[in-house]
């Protein structure tokens, strides 16, 4: 049976307490009766249940030709042990502590790391174990209680007050608040209505509502957040190469090191063979750089455990490397920076004609701007056409056959060979001066008519992007909208830079454009129809709902579209790494001052180390990067401090 570090730690602690009271006892010239015998017993129980795995692991590396960590472990246990037997047979000092200390305090480091990683999969079990564990579902006409796991998509479910929300779905009949704060990091309960999506897991606080089923089982949100955390955590940091490079050489130069040491004091200094020993041994504990193996993925497993309560799934190691570059920050328009909801607000021309010619062309048209359009139509109660021959043109409109006529529906780029008066053309400037996205509606090459709709910057915008800025991060927004619009939008929301008028094709190109002339570059986007542009940016950061939870081109996904939580993403993943860069100093700044110590350099100013208290001070070394990698906990973020 496998023991888990934990265990072999208790283990190997337990079995040295009788060596720990005979060091204690040392200076009162007390011997414990059978001393040799007791320590021989414990250490080689040691040695065969705790110690065992770091032998198998260096001479497996040994039989590739390699050294690990493990082999500077192996090694000083080893020599101390197998001395100490050789020695208790001939009546010299025996010094089976220092094997079995050693142990001990790598196993801390390692129980440590375990513990860590035993919390984090807690974390994500309590995750789990959120799930309600059945459903208020409609069958035959009555809503009866039946297990999760027989839900389906598009079954109707019933939520009452103090109710865990079962699956992923959109409310169909009332109203309600519901905490949402275990996905989205947001304290507050938001109030919810008929047509709003609704997340598995959270709690609905007061109201009785219905809702569709939309996402079941490992499709919902909660699922897909566990799912992101776990692939993070267990991912491997570009950085981490430098840490396996750092290894390979580190390890057979310590050995050599400590040869040259029992050589030095041996044979040159004419020291007694246990001290010259006891020094070599000594340099090969403390320089087992073991904190060397916790620095990055401990800080990766508390980053993306942190970023992931606030709403924030990084999805891999390499992401934190890329934000650390990041110098320019490029936004989508629509469900962006702004709300993404816009609402018709002028029409130009006859306006039952040209809201009922638009909203007959765009009905089937998922474009948040057709949906204005047609909610419009619904509200004043306009009668729709059915369209024939119906044509998207990508980027500029729509076009179709209304009662037997050529009628179009888009943006000025159709107007190329299309007939349009002065005044229209006025009016449209005018619009646009005011942020708003002008609609041209034509029939038989003329346009007849204009809609207006705006789409108005969502609350936390500015504030956002002047976080940003403050940051010293560039700001570009890139949309397929008018100039005019975009500019007015631009400046209100403080937009450092707009590229207006980008066809959806051409966003990716744009990113290329701002990444040829140095930039290192962070595409914010809705994550579905921006998947090209978030591919290409060095970091692309997909905004919004459970629809985009699981969008591969992003490598940070936010729960909340909320742009707040885009300042949250670049300084969690920013702390992160620079805590792993820091967690790197500190395991080879302990090994670069303690290898001199311990190889006796200045055994003439009363400074040394045996080979258990230079395993106290390897173990200080892990025990400091875990507490380092810790406080990420505290760090400060955005918007949440």
């Amino acid at each position: 049976m496998k023991l888990s570090n934990i265990k072999r730690f208790w283990i190997s602690f337990i079995l040295s307490i009788p060596m720990l009271i005979q060091m204690l006892a040392m200076p009162f010239h007390w011997m414990m009766p059978g001393y040799n015998w007791i320590a021989f017993v414990t250490t080689t129980i040691i040695m065969a249940i705790s110690a065992a795995p770091y032998w198998s692991s260096a001479w497996a590396a040994f039989k590739n030709h390699n050294a690990n960590m493990n082999t500077l472990v192996a090694v000083g246990t080893s020599v101390a042990y197998f001395y100490s037997i050789f020695a208790m047979f001939t009546n010299r000092e025996v010094y089976f502590e220092s094997a079995a200390f050693v142990t001990v305090f790598v196993l801390l480091g390692d129980a440590m790391e375990e513990k860590m990683h035993n919390n984090a999969s807690n974390a994500l079990a309590k995750l789990i174990d959120l799930q309600a564990k059945d459903a208020e579902v409609e069958r035959n006409g009555e809503f009866v209680k039946v297990p999760l796991d027989q839900v389906k998509v598009g079954d109707i479910i019933r939520v009452k007050p103090g109710e865990k929300i079962p699956v992923d779905g959109v409310i169909v009949d009332g109203s309600t608040t519901i905490d949402e704060s275990m996905v989205t990091g947001e304290s507050m309960p938001v109030t919810k209505k008929k047509g709003d999506n609704v997340v598995g897991s959270t709690i609905n606080t007061n109201g009785t509502f219905t809702f569709k089923a939309t996402k079941v089982g490992s499709d919902t949100m909660l699922s897909q957040i566990v799912d992101l955390v776990k692939k993070a955590q267990t991912s491997h940091a570009p950085i981490q190469n430098l840490t396996d490079k750092i290894s390979n050489i580190f390890v057979p130069a310590v050995l050599i090191i400590a040869i040259i040491t029992f050589v030095v004091w041996y044979v040159f200094l004419n020291a007694p063979l246990v001290t010259a020993l006891l020094f070599a041994v000594s340099v090969v504990v403390i320089a087992c750089p073991c904190a060397l193996g916790l620095a990055t993925p401990t800080a990766l497993m508390v980053g993306t455990a942190r970023s992931a309560k606030m709403g924030v799934l990084i999805k891999n190691g390499e992401v934190l490397e890329e934000v650390s570059d990041i110098n320019t920050v490029v936004f989508d328009k629509t469900g962006t920076i702004t709300v993404g909801k816009p609402q018709v607000t002028d029409i130009v021309g006859d306006k039952d004609k040209v809201l009922a010619i638009a909203a007959s062309l765009e009905e089937n048209s998922e474009h948040p701007l057709a949906t204005a359009i047609v909610k419009k139509a619904k509200e004043d109660k306009i009668a729709l056409a059915k369209v024939t021959s119906f044509a998207a043109i990508e980027g500029k409109g729509v076009r179709a056959s209304y009662n037997g006529k050529t009628a179009f529906v888009g943006s000025d780029k159709l107007l190329e060979d299309i007939s349009i008066s002065q005044e229209m053309k006025d009016q449209a400037i005018k619009l646009q001066k005011e942020a708003k996205t002008v609609v041209y509606v034509g029939l038989d090459k003329k346009v007849i008519g204009l809609v207006a709709i705006q789409d108005v910057p969502k609350p936390s915008s500015k504030a956002a992007i002047a976080e940003l800025k403050k940051r010293g991060l560039k700001t570009v927004m890139l949309t397929g909208d008018n100039q005019n619009v975009a500019e007015a939008i631009g400046k209100e929301v403080g937009i450092d830079q707009v590229i207006a008028g980008v066809l959806p094709t051409e966003k990716a190109a744009e990113i290329e454009k701002l990444q040829n002339e140095g930039n290192k570059v962070a595409f914010v986007g809705d994550g579905i129809n921006d998947a090209p542009a978030l591919s290409t940016a060095n970091v692309g950061i997909a905004m919004g709902s459970g629809t985009d939870i699981a969008i591969e081109s992003g490598g940070i996904v936010l729960v909340q579209n909320d742009l707040m939580g885009v300042v949250r993403a670049l300084d969690i993943a920013k702390k992160t790494f620079n805590r792993i860069k820091l967690n790197l100093f500190w395991a080879l700044i302990y090994n670069t001052i303690g290898i001199p110590i311990a190889a006796g350099l200045f055994v003439i100013f009363g400074l040394s180390l045996s080979p258990e208290l230079a395993g106290l001070a390897m173990a200080f070394s892990s025990v400091s990067v875990v507490t380092s990698s810790l406080l990420l906990n505290k760090v400060r973020i955005a918007g949440l401090d």
